[in-house]
């Protein structure tokens, strides 16, 4: 979780450290949040899937460990660890994890309320 010792910024010294990849299941964990962001790091087993879905707000995903599939609309990218994805809101996407697979998704609160 993030250290507050100063309110101007937020430190995480191990962000692989905030995740543990579950046996056959997909882990998700909040750790930040503020009134402009969430970030929420996953954990996904091989074979696990994060379904078609959409959200209501700008997102990014970073993946930090692992290979996986990442369908963003009619396309579909593989994803390895340094691949940064920017998403708009409202962009049907799915994750799908080749092999255990750490992400961290960061949702962009103050851009959507600015939409």
């Amino acid at each position: 979780m993030t250290e507050n010792a100063n309110p101007a910024y937020a430190r995480i010294p191990d962000l692989l450290g905030e995740v543990t990849i579950p046996k056959d299941g997909i882990l998700s964990r909040a750790i930040y949040a503020d009134d402009r962001l969430k970030a929420v790091m996953f954990g996904f087993d091989a074979g696990q899937e994060l379904s078609e879905h959409t959200a209501s707000m700008p997102a990014v995903i970073h993946i930090l460990r692992g290979d996986a599939e990442i369908a963003l609309g009619g396309d579909v990218l593989q994803a390895t660890p340094g691949t940064w994805i920017h998403m708009e809101a409202n962009l049907t996407h799915r994750v799908t994890a080749h092999t255990p697979t750490v992400m961290l998704l960061l949702l962009l609160k103050e851009a959507a309320a600015a939409g």
